[in-house]
């Protein structure tokens, strides 16, 4: 082999080597910031029976800030419609792309 492909073929490993081990994780993006925040219906059902609590809702935001789509993640199922819809009315901070942020919407019954 001559001296030029022993080069190459070394230039070619160690180019190849450098990734090797180094997954990095995708770059976790801060949180974007609610600006405009709609406060829940309290559903009538959860009323009458004392329901409260967190209802945790995961939103697809655009890069305009507004919601093109929200899920719930948890929280009581009398809640869960009232605390969508909700979110889906929210307006976030504008970003450069579109972003998923995990909101917590909150429902306290009072007499």
């Amino acid at each position: 082999m001559s001296r030029c492909a022993i080069f190459v073929a070394v230039a070619l490993l160690s180019l190849a080597g450098v990734g090797i081990g180094q997954q990095s994780a995708p770059a976790a993006s801060p949180e974007r910031k609610v600006m405009t925040r709609v406060a829940p219906a309290y559903p009538e059902l959860a009323r009458r029976m004392h329901i409260g609590g967190v209802v945790k809702v995961e939103a697809l935001v655009r890069p305009n800030g507004t919601v093109k789509s929200a899920r719930a993640l948890g929280g009581h199922p009398v809640l869960v419609d009232a605390a969508i819809s909700a979110v889906q009315k929210w307006k976030f901070e504008p970003a450069q792309s579109e972003s998923t942020e995990v909101v917590q919407v909150s429902f306290e019954w009072s007499e």
